[in-house]
């Protein structure tokens, strides 16, 4: 059985795709996406966990950290509702200066920097993040990547913030494409919701807080294990094992995947 599920994850996974030609323009989450943030907290509340009561406080203190992010990022869009976004941004700000925060601890997800390096010759680059402006800033400050975006879009950039499309329709703008020609790379449902909602491609990455099936059921267009892995996706197209012709079953959806023997087109 187990067996059979895999080759079912593997086969949908390779009918998951990009539409290539729509892509004109990047959207890249902070936390969990560029950002090794999840790290960090799985490490703090595994501390936490005494060793004598869990085989494995590491894994234990992740799937917790996955399990409690989800309501958490629905709370994300409650102050756009009760129109207390700006007001407890502000709040959040006098708290940072009177006690200020060390940037030391905090990781970039490896390859990031050789990615955006990579990408950055061919597609113009925003960040969109639910994060306050100075910390956004000082993360990509700290790793030397503000250079590779066009626009930093954060919490309070837009009307409303995630999971709102405000923020990718703003960073659409600031970058002069259509929302439908951006692809909103991130790590959580908030932030597919945000991408779709405009009218974005998504891919969701699993290097951060969200987990495949969550991913997947709220429509990302495909799945990466690591950020990093989006170069080969966009640079270098997978080269075919099967070269034959492709076998049409009369749909128009148009994801041809050859190697596999037929076409996606017609598939669901």
């Amino acid at each position: 059985m187990g067996a059979i599920l895999e080759t079912f994850r593997l086969v949908y996974n390779t009918l998951m795709a990009l539409d290539l030609k729509r892509i004109h323009a990047l959207c890249f989450d902070v936390d969990g996406t560029l950002s090794d943030t999840d790290n960090i907290y799985t490490q703090k509340v595994a501390k936490l966990l005494p060793s004598s009561l869990f085989r494995d406080p590491n894994h234990t203190a992740r799937r917790f950290v996955m399990w409690i992010e989800s309501p958490g990022n629905a709370l994300l869009g409650l102050p756009d509702m009760l129109g207390l976004d700006e007001g407890l941004l502000k709040l959040w700000e006098w708290v940072s200066r009177k006690h200020p925060r060390t940037m030391k601890k905090i990781m970039m997800v490896p390859g990031v920097n050789e990615m955006l390096e990579c990408l950055n010759r061919k597609y113009p680059m925003a960040v969109v993040s639910a994060r306050d402006d100075k910390s956004t800033r000082a993360f990509l400050e700290q790793f030397d990547l503000t250079h590779y975006f066009q626009e930093i879009v954060t919490a309070i950039s837009a009307e409303h913030t995630k999971p709102y499309p405000d923020p990718v329709l703003y960073a659409a703008e600031k970058m002069n494409v259509d929302p439908e020609n951006c692809l909103m790379v991130c790590d959580t449902t908030v932030d597919i919701h945000a991408g779709r909602a405009a009218g974005a491609q998504t891919v969701g990455v699993l290097c951060g807080f969200g987990e495949e099936r969550e991913l997947k059921r709220c429509g990302a267009d495909l799945i990466l294990d690591q950020t990093s892995d989006l170069t080969d996706e966009l640079l270098q197209p997978r080269q075919h094992a099967y070269e034959g012709p492709e076998i049409g079953y009369g749909s128009s959806l148009g994801v041809r995947r050859p190697w596999l023997g037929f076409s996606a087109a017609g598939f669901w």
